[in-house]
C-alpha cells in the first residue's frame, strides 16, 4: 500500500507534464503547406525627419507571423522594417534626403512564406543629418579650430573634420567627433598658427552625409603652460584637503584617473583656491577634468565657477588685487538628470576634460584664483582631478 501511495502521485505528475508537452506541441505547430498570408490593406504613409511611418490594416490570417517593409536608402543599400501581427505600424528610418522612395510591404507566415509585395511611395522629411548642417560652424580657435553645432532631434551624428595639412589640396582626416547632444561645441587642438583650409561635414549612422562646410583660417597661437604649478596658500583660500592624500598638487600631477584634490567636508560655496603658474601667462583657456567616472557630473564636481587673475595678490587674501577673467558653467553633453550619464558624458567630463575659453584676451598674470560657485551635487566640498592652462608666455 505504501508503494502504491507513492506511485499514484508520480503517475499523475507524468500525465500532467505529458499533456503540457502535447499542448505545447499543438500551439507551436507550423503548417508548412499553408499559403502565404493575405496582404495588408489600407496602407498609408506619413513622412518624419529622415524616415516614414507606415500604418495599415492587419489581415485576419491565422498563419500571419509578421509584416515587413523593404526599402533602398542608398544605391544597393537595403533596409528592412518589421512589425509583429500585434501592431499595425512600421517605422522606417535611414533616408538621407527628401526624395520619394518605393517601399515594398510583405506579410510573412509562420512557415516563412511571404506574400506578394504591396508597393507604396514614401517621402521623408528633412533628415537630421541635413537639418543640423544649417547650424554647423567652424572658426579659428586657440591652437586649432572650434566647431559649434545644433542637433534638434538629438540624432546620433558624427562630425568629421579634415584639413589640407600639406597645402597640396588633399584633405586629411583630423578627427571624428560623435554626439547626440541637442547642441554643443568642441575644439581640435595641436595645430601651428599657419593658415590652411579646413572642411567639416556630418554623417549619420546609416552613412548619409551632409554638405561640406569649407573654411580657410589660421589657428590662434597658444602653448600649454608647463606643470607642476604651485599652490599659493592665502588666508581666505580653501586649500586644506579633506585628507592628506588629496592636496591641491593632485590637480597638476597629470593623473586624471587616480588622485584628486578634495576640499574639506565642512566647506561651503562659494570657496576659492589660488594657483601660481610660476610665470606670467596670457591664459587663453583652461581644462578641468572631473573626478572619476563614478562621480562625473555629480558630487563635488564643480558646475559653476569664476576665474580671476592677479600679478601681485594681497598677502591678506583679499580680493582688491584680482581681475575677473570669466564666468563659466560646466555643460553635460547628454542633458540627462543628476545621477544619469552617457558614455559621451564620461568621456567629455572626465577623460578628455572640459575646456573653458576666455572670450577676451586678458593681460599676462602669474597668479590665478579659481572661485567655485556651485557643485553638481549641491554640497560645499569640491573635487577636481586635474586642471591645465594654455596661453602665451
Amino acid at each position: 500500500m505504501k508503494k502504491l501511495r507513492y506511485i499514484f502521485p508520480l503517475l499523475l505528475l507524468f500525465a500532467v507534464v505529458g499533456q503540457g508537452c502535447k499542448e505545447e506541441l499543438r500551439l507551436d505547430h507550423i503548417d508548412e503547406n499553408a499559403p502565404a498570408p493575405q496582404q495588408v490593406s489600407n496602407i498609408k504613409s506619413e513622412g518624419i525627419p529622415g524616415g516614414a511611418i507606415l500604418t495599415y490594416t492587419v489581415p485576419s490570417d491565422a498563419n500571419l507571423s509578421y509584416v515587413k517593409a523593404v526599402y533602398e536608402i542608398q544605391p544597393g543599400v537595403f533596409k528592412e522594417g518589421k512589425a509583429s501581427f500585434y501592431t499595425d505600424t512600421i517605422r522606417l528610418e535611414g533616408f538621407g534626403d527628401t526624395n520619394e522612395y518605393d517601399v515594398k510591404v510583405y506579410t510573412v507566415g509562420k512557415n516563412d512564406k511571404a506574400s506578394e509585395p504591396l508597393t507604396i511611395k514614401v517621402k521623408p522629411l528633412t533628415p537630421p543629418v541635413q537639418s543640423a548642417f544649417k547650424y554647423l560652424t567652424l572658426d579659428s580657435g586657440f591652437g586649432g579650430v572650434k566647431i559649434k553645432f545644433q542637433n534638434e532631434f538629438q540624432a546620433n551624428l558624427a562630425i568629421v573634420l579634415e584639413a589640407d595639412t600639406a597645402g597640396n589640396g588633399v584633405m586629411i582626416p583630423l578627427q571624428t567627433y560623435y554626439t547626440k547632444a541637442r547642441e554643443g561645441s568642441y575644439s581640435y587642438r595641436g595645430l601651428a598658427p599657419i593658415r590652411k583650409t579646413f572642411t567639416v561635414y556630418l554623417r549619420d549612422r546609416w552613412g548619409n552625409k551632409s554638405e561640406i562646410l569649407t573654411k580657410r583660417t589660421t589657428p590662434l597661437a597658444e602653448a600649454m603652460v608647463p606643470k607642476p604649478f604651485t599652490a599659493l596658500q592665502l588666508p581666505t583660500d580653501e586649500y586644506l584637503p579633506v585628507e592628506a592624500a588629496y592636496p591641491m598638487s593632485r590637480m597638476w600631477d597629470g593623473l586624471v584617473d587616480i588622485w584628486i584634490f578634495a576640499s574639506r567636508n565642512s566647506t561651503v560655496v562659494p570657496q576659492w583656491f589660488t594657483v601660481d603658474l610660476n610665470r606670467p601667462v596670457i591664459v587663453s583657456r583652461m581644462k578641468v577634468h572631473q573626478r572619476s567616472p563614478n562621480y562625473t557630473y555629480g558630487g563635488g564636481n564643480v558646475k559653476r565657477f569664476e576665474l580671476y587673475g592677479s600679478s601681485a595678490p594681497n598677502p591678506n587674501g583679499s580680493w582688491d588685487s584680482w581681475k575677473l577673467l570669466g564666468s563659466f558653467t560646466s555643460t553635460k553633453p547628454s542633458g540627462l538628470p543628476l545621477g544619469q550619464n552617457s558614455a559621451e558624458d564620461y568621456n567629455y567630463g572626465h577623460t578628455l576634460g572640459e575646456d573653458f575659453e576666455l572670450t577676451e584676451t586678458p593681460l599676462a598674470y602669474r597668479y590665478y584664483r579659481f572661485k567655485s560657485l556651485e557643485t553638481y551635487g549641491g554640497g560645499g566640498q569640491i573635487t577636481i582631478a586635474e586642471i591645465s592652462f594654455w596661453g602665451k608666455f
